[in-house]
Protein backbone atom coordinates (compact mmCIF):
# COMPACT_ATOMS: atom_id res chain seq x y z
CA UNK A 1 0.00 0.00 0.00
CA UNK A 2 1.74 2.99 -0.82
CA UNK A 3 -0.73 5.91 0.60
CA UNK A 4 -0.46 7.51 3.47
CA UNK A 5 -3.19 7.45 6.19
CA UNK A 6 -4.64 10.58 7.25
CA UNK A 7 -4.12 9.91 10.91
CA UNK A 8 -0.41 9.59 9.85
CA UNK A 9 -0.59 13.09 7.62
CA UNK A 10 -1.79 15.07 11.10
CA UNK A 11 0.65 13.72 12.49
CA UNK A 12 3.24 14.81 10.16
CA UNK A 13 1.51 18.34 10.03
CA UNK A 14 1.39 18.73 13.88
CA UNK A 15 5.23 17.20 14.12
CA UNK A 16 6.33 20.69 11.60
CA UNK A 17 3.77 23.02 13.86
CA UNK A 18 6.67 22.24 16.57
CA UNK A 19 9.74 22.77 14.75
CA UNK A 20 10.71 26.51 16.57
CA UNK A 21 10.73 25.93 20.18
CA UNK A 22 11.99 28.86 23.06
CA UNK A 23 14.92 28.22 24.98
CA UNK A 24 14.01 27.03 28.43
CA UNK A 25 13.23 29.53 30.88
CA UNK A 26 16.57 28.62 33.34
CA UNK A 27 19.23 29.24 30.14
CA UNK A 28 21.08 32.51 30.41
CA UNK A 29 20.61 34.45 27.38
CA UNK A 30 23.34 35.53 25.64
CA UNK A 31 23.30 39.57 24.69
CA UNK A 32 24.83 41.75 21.76
CA UNK A 33 24.99 45.02 22.37
CA UNK A 34 25.58 47.78 20.56
CA UNK A 35 24.86 48.20 16.33
CA UNK A 36 22.06 49.46 14.67
CA UNK A 37 20.12 47.03 16.11
CA UNK A 38 20.25 47.95 19.88
CA UNK A 39 20.45 45.18 22.15
CA UNK A 40 19.35 41.68 20.79
CA UNK A 41 19.36 38.46 22.09
CA UNK A 42 21.99 35.74 19.94
CA UNK A 43 22.17 33.02 21.52
CA UNK A 44 21.28 30.49 25.34
CA UNK A 45 23.67 28.86 27.86
CA UNK A 46 22.73 26.02 29.04
CA UNK A 47 22.54 26.36 32.63
CA UNK A 48 24.84 23.01 33.59
CA UNK A 49 27.34 25.08 31.87
CA UNK A 50 27.25 28.74 34.13
CA UNK A 51 28.81 27.95 37.04
CA UNK A 52 31.79 26.60 35.19
CA UNK A 53 31.56 29.79 32.90
CA UNK A 54 31.27 32.59 35.61
CA UNK A 55 34.27 31.36 37.78
CA UNK A 56 36.54 31.09 34.55
CA UNK A 57 35.70 34.78 33.22
CA UNK A 58 35.72 36.40 36.93
CA UNK A 59 39.59 34.23 37.11
CA UNK A 60 40.48 35.08 33.20
CA UNK A 61 38.45 37.96 31.64
CA UNK A 62 37.85 37.89 28.25
CA UNK A 63 37.64 41.45 26.17
CA UNK A 64 34.13 42.38 25.13
CA UNK A 65 32.41 39.65 27.40
CA UNK A 66 31.12 39.51 30.66
CA UNK A 67 28.66 37.39 32.35
CA UNK A 68 25.91 38.47 35.19
CA UNK A 69 22.96 37.09 36.96
CA UNK A 70 20.97 37.15 34.40
CA UNK A 71 22.97 37.34 31.11
CA UNK A 72 25.94 37.28 29.17
CA UNK A 73 26.81 40.29 27.08
CA UNK A 74 28.90 40.32 24.36
CA UNK A 75 30.07 44.33 23.26
CA UNK A 76 29.82 44.57 19.58
CA UNK A 77 33.35 45.27 18.42
CA UNK A 78 35.18 44.98 14.97
CA UNK A 79 34.33 41.32 13.62
CA UNK A 80 37.99 39.83 13.90
CA UNK A 81 37.88 41.35 17.10
CA UNK A 82 34.90 39.61 18.06
CA UNK A 83 35.87 36.34 17.02
CA UNK A 84 38.76 36.07 18.85
CA UNK A 85 37.16 36.96 21.69
CA UNK A 86 34.36 34.20 21.52
CA UNK A 87 37.18 31.63 20.37
CA UNK A 88 38.99 32.08 23.24
CA UNK A 89 35.88 31.63 25.18
CA UNK A 90 35.33 28.31 23.29
CA UNK A 91 38.47 26.99 23.76
CA UNK A 92 37.92 27.64 27.32
CA UNK A 93 34.55 26.13 27.50
CA UNK A 94 36.14 22.82 24.94
CA UNK A 95 38.82 22.23 27.89
CA UNK A 96 36.32 21.73 30.52
CA UNK A 97 34.24 19.10 28.31
CA UNK A 98 31.43 21.72 27.50
CA UNK A 99 32.20 21.43 23.29
CA UNK A 100 32.63 18.02 22.16
CA UNK A 101 32.80 16.69 18.43
CA UNK A 102 35.12 20.23 17.42
CA UNK A 103 35.42 20.24 13.92
CA UNK A 104 38.46 22.99 13.41
CA UNK A 105 35.36 24.57 10.77
CA UNK A 106 33.55 28.19 10.93
CA UNK A 107 30.01 29.00 10.94
CA UNK A 108 29.60 32.80 10.62
CA UNK A 109 26.64 34.64 12.61
CA UNK A 110 24.61 36.62 10.43
CA UNK A 111 22.33 39.49 11.22
CA UNK A 112 19.18 39.32 9.68
CA UNK A 113 20.67 41.95 6.93
CA UNK A 114 23.37 39.08 5.90
CA UNK A 115 25.92 40.99 7.98
CA UNK A 116 28.55 39.07 9.36
CA UNK A 117 29.37 39.83 13.00
CA UNK A 118 31.18 36.93 13.66
CA UNK A 119 32.55 33.68 13.01
CA UNK A 120 33.57 30.48 15.22
CA UNK A 121 34.15 26.74 15.76
CA UNK A 122 31.12 25.36 14.48
CA UNK A 123 30.95 22.46 17.43
CA UNK A 124 30.49 25.98 19.64
CA UNK A 125 27.21 26.84 18.21
CA UNK A 126 25.13 24.62 20.20
CA UNK A 127 26.88 25.17 23.40
CA UNK A 128 26.25 28.87 23.01
CA UNK A 129 23.02 28.78 21.19
CA UNK A 130 24.01 31.06 18.12
CA UNK A 131 22.19 30.72 14.93
CA UNK A 132 23.68 28.65 12.36
CA UNK A 133 22.57 27.80 8.99
CA UNK A 134 22.29 23.66 6.89
CA UNK A 135 21.20 22.91 4.05
CA UNK A 136 19.09 19.69 3.42
CA UNK A 137 18.21 17.96 0.11
CA UNK A 138 15.50 15.56 -0.37
CA UNK A 139 16.70 12.96 -3.18
CA UNK A 140 13.62 11.34 -4.88
CA UNK A 141 12.70 9.68 -7.96
CA UNK A 142 9.86 9.76 -10.51
CA UNK A 143 8.43 6.66 -9.46
CA UNK A 144 7.94 8.74 -5.51
CA UNK A 145 10.82 7.15 -3.43
CA UNK A 146 13.21 9.23 -1.08
CA UNK A 147 16.52 8.19 -0.55
CA UNK A 148 17.51 8.55 2.78
CA UNK A 149 21.09 8.38 4.39
CA UNK A 150 22.06 6.33 7.93
CA UNK A 151 24.54 9.13 9.56
CA UNK A 152 27.66 7.10 10.49
CA UNK A 153 28.21 5.98 14.05
CA UNK A 154 31.01 7.47 14.28
CA UNK A 155 29.34 11.01 14.56
CA UNK A 156 29.36 13.54 17.05
CA UNK A 157 26.05 14.41 17.13
CA UNK A 158 22.81 12.21 16.03
CA UNK A 159 25.04 8.63 15.45
CA UNK A 160 23.55 5.79 13.53
CA UNK A 161 20.22 7.95 12.67
CA UNK A 162 18.19 8.79 9.09
CA UNK A 163 19.07 12.16 7.17
CA UNK A 164 18.31 13.28 3.81
CA UNK A 165 20.22 11.73 0.77
CA UNK A 166 22.47 15.17 1.99
CA UNK A 167 23.03 17.85 4.16
CA UNK A 168 25.28 19.99 6.01
CA UNK A 169 26.22 22.99 8.15
CA UNK A 170 26.85 26.49 5.76
CA UNK A 171 29.98 27.09 6.69
CA UNK A 172 31.37 30.95 7.05
CA UNK A 173 32.37 30.85 3.42
CA UNK A 174 29.28 29.46 1.27
CA UNK A 175 25.91 30.34 0.04
CA UNK A 176 23.15 27.58 0.67
CA UNK A 177 23.41 27.17 -2.88
CA UNK A 178 27.52 26.29 -3.37
CA UNK A 179 26.99 24.46 0.30
CA UNK A 180 23.83 22.01 -1.32
CA UNK A 181 25.67 20.89 -3.88
CA UNK A 182 29.06 20.08 -2.47
CA UNK A 183 27.37 18.57 0.37
CA UNK A 184 25.78 16.46 -2.29
CA UNK A 185 28.93 15.52 -3.77
CA UNK A 186 30.49 14.52 -0.61
CA UNK A 187 27.71 12.64 0.84
CA UNK A 188 26.03 11.45 -1.63
CA UNK A 189 28.10 10.85 -4.86
CA UNK A 190 26.13 13.42 -7.12
CA UNK A 191 28.25 14.41 -9.94
CA UNK A 192 28.02 18.61 -10.60
CA UNK A 193 25.80 18.18 -13.91
CA UNK A 194 22.89 16.53 -11.72
CA UNK A 195 23.50 18.68 -8.51
CA UNK A 196 23.36 21.38 -10.36
CA UNK A 197 19.36 20.85 -10.97
CA UNK A 198 18.67 21.48 -7.46
CA UNK A 199 15.35 23.04 -6.61
CA UNK A 200 15.15 25.35 -4.09
CA UNK A 201 11.92 24.99 -1.89
CA UNK A 202 12.43 27.16 1.16
CA UNK A 203 13.81 27.59 4.63
CA UNK A 204 12.48 25.79 7.76
CA UNK A 205 13.51 27.49 11.08
CA UNK A 206 14.72 25.11 14.09
CA UNK A 207 15.35 25.55 17.52
CA UNK A 208 15.28 22.86 20.19
CA UNK A 209 17.83 22.39 23.20
CA UNK A 210 20.16 18.99 23.04
CA UNK A 211 20.18 17.18 26.52
CA UNK A 212 23.82 17.27 27.65
CA UNK A 213 25.04 20.42 25.45
CA UNK A 214 23.01 23.55 24.45
CA UNK A 215 20.12 24.87 22.48
CA UNK A 216 20.23 23.99 19.11
CA UNK A 217 19.16 26.86 16.72
CA UNK A 218 19.58 26.61 12.58
CA UNK A 219 17.93 28.01 9.62
CA UNK A 220 17.55 24.98 7.01
CA UNK A 221 17.70 26.10 3.12
CA UNK A 222 15.91 23.13 1.82
CA UNK A 223 16.24 21.76 -1.79
CA UNK A 224 14.77 18.74 -3.55
CA UNK A 225 16.42 17.29 -6.57
CA UNK A 226 14.68 14.70 -8.84
CA UNK A 227 16.92 11.59 -9.27
CA UNK A 228 16.71 8.81 -11.94
CA UNK A 229 15.47 5.42 -11.15
CA UNK A 230 18.99 3.77 -12.20
CA UNK A 231 20.95 6.62 -9.59
CA UNK A 232 22.44 4.57 -6.42
CA UNK A 233 24.22 7.68 -3.56
CA UNK A 234 27.68 6.96 -2.83
CA UNK A 235 28.94 8.37 -0.12
CA UNK A 236 32.50 9.96 -0.37
CA UNK A 237 33.60 11.47 3.12
CA UNK A 238 32.78 8.80 5.18
CA UNK A 239 30.16 10.73 7.36
CA UNK A 240 27.04 8.50 5.87
CA UNK A 241 26.60 4.22 6.53
CA UNK A 242 25.09 4.03 3.89
CA UNK A 243 21.84 4.60 1.84
CA UNK A 244 17.99 3.41 1.67
CA UNK A 245 15.08 3.82 -0.69
CA UNK A 246 11.78 4.16 0.83
CA UNK A 247 8.46 4.91 -0.17
CA UNK A 248 6.61 8.07 1.16
CA UNK A 249 4.66 5.98 3.57
CA UNK A 250 7.83 4.16 4.64
CA UNK A 251 9.78 7.39 5.29
CA UNK A 252 6.70 8.63 7.24
CA UNK A 253 6.45 5.52 9.92
CA UNK A 254 10.19 6.17 10.35
CA UNK A 255 9.65 9.95 11.28
CA UNK A 256 7.10 9.20 13.66
CA UNK A 257 9.27 6.20 15.02
CA UNK A 258 12.07 8.87 15.50
CA UNK A 259 14.63 6.86 13.51
CA UNK A 260 15.43 10.49 12.22
CA UNK A 261 17.91 13.46 12.99
CA UNK A 262 15.41 15.98 14.24
CA UNK A 263 16.71 18.63 11.50
CA UNK A 264 16.09 15.54 8.52
CA UNK A 265 12.31 14.34 10.37
CA UNK A 266 11.09 18.07 9.71
CA UNK A 267 12.56 18.38 6.34
CA UNK A 268 11.91 15.13 5.21
CA UNK A 269 7.97 15.57 6.94
CA UNK A 270 7.37 18.64 4.54
CA UNK A 271 8.55 17.24 1.53
CA UNK A 272 6.05 14.18 2.19
CA UNK A 273 3.24 16.36 2.85
CA UNK A 274 3.90 18.48 -0.51
CA UNK A 275 4.33 15.50 -2.49
CA UNK A 276 0.96 13.94 -1.11
CA UNK A 277 -1.43 16.88 -1.98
Amino acid sequence: MNTLSTSTLAALEELLQNTARSAPPDFLPIMLIGGSAGTQTIGHLNPEFIAFLQESLEKDPIPFISIGNDQISISLTRPQELSKSLYQLAQTMRLAGFIPGWRHEDFAWLDQNGHQYFRLERAAFRTFGFQSMATHINGYTKSNSIWLGRRSESKSTDPGKLDNIAAGGITADETPWVSARRELWEEAGVPEQIAANIEPIGRIHMRRPIVGRGFHDELLYVYDLELTDQFVPTNHDGEVSGFIETSLPEAAARILADEFTGDAAFVTADFILRRTK
